[in-house]
């Protein structure tokens, strides 16, 4: 009985979830009348403000998870080695950009760093830039930290550690050569969740002027019909990429594990 109500809840969440879905999915080919075509697709991939507002995105998001990971690795490795009576505080710290709204976190970096300010980012376009780089790795902290000190609980950083120092490792070279790699399946999880958040956040890039695809998206859906649907699934298979590459390179590394 209990397994069978179980099917039950699985299959009522399914359907709540996948309906929309595929709702918007036939819509978006629905753009030729009275045959499904392609044209909606074809016209948003041919779309040059795609493509530019797509790549700027992708390159943000590069710059972000190499900026986490140089941030959050060696945080994590240093609380969870030196400081473990620190944890609860930097856990605490690296929830807070769940619960403080982008906006505000924006409006905040535009009244410090506008062109009258102490320090103008906002001058240029590589400071916006920066500026942006910094929202989205505030943005991604609660996920990254999260999966890279699960990797460094998997791992016994004490002993790790003391048996590279005893070799004549330094701090440097314990965390690029000996950390690092020990919990590069978690750093991966994070970063694929990294940029999943990069290419669909709307809020900082609108305001902060940048060409970044969310923007793109809010654009286009208040001008096209169909061309929105569609980039609305192509955004959704995106993210679904990166999980399923998270899945992935979770499934990997506990076979590797396995294996030794």
């Amino acid at each position: 009985m209990n397994r069978f109500m179980a099917w039950i809840a699985f299959l009522f969440g399914a359907t709540y979830f996948a309906l929309p879905l595929l709702g918007m999915a036939e819509f978006s080919l629905s753009m030729r009348r009275g045959v499904y075509s392609l044209d909606a697709y074809r016209a948003v991939l041919a779309d040059p403000q795609f493509q530019a507002t797509f790549a700027f995105s992708v390159v943000m998001a590069l710059f972000t998870i190499a900026f986490g990971i140089l941030l959050v690795v060696p945080t994590a490795f240093w609380v969870r080695l030196k400081l473990p009576g620190l944890r609860p505080l930097v856990e605490f710290l690296t929830l807070l950009p769940l619960v403080i709204p982008a906006i505000v976190v924006v409006f905040g970096y535009l009244r410090l760093y506008n062109t009258s300010s102490w320090l103008p980012m906002t001058g240029t376009a590589m400071g916006t830039n920066i500026l942006l780089m910094f929202g989205y790795a505030m943005l991604a902290l609660p996920y990254m930290y999260r999966a890279v000190d699960t990797g460094l609980r998997a791992i016994d950083v004490a002993t790790l550690t003391e048996a590279a120092q005893s070799l004549g490792a330094g701090w440097g070279t314990i965390l690029a050569q000996v950390i690092l790699p020990n919990v590069l399946p978690a750093v991966l999880s994070g970063a694929f969740l990294t940029f999943a958040i990069v290419i669909g956040e709307f809020t900082m890039a609108a305001l902060l002027d940048r060409p970044a695809f969310g923007p793109y998206m809010q654009i286009l859906g208040a001008n096209k019909a169909y061309e929105p649907a569609a980039l609305a699934v192509i955004a959704f298979a995106i993210t679904w990429a990166c999980m399923a590459l998270i899945q992935l390179v979770t499934r990997f590394s506990k076979h590797a594990r396995a294996q030794r």
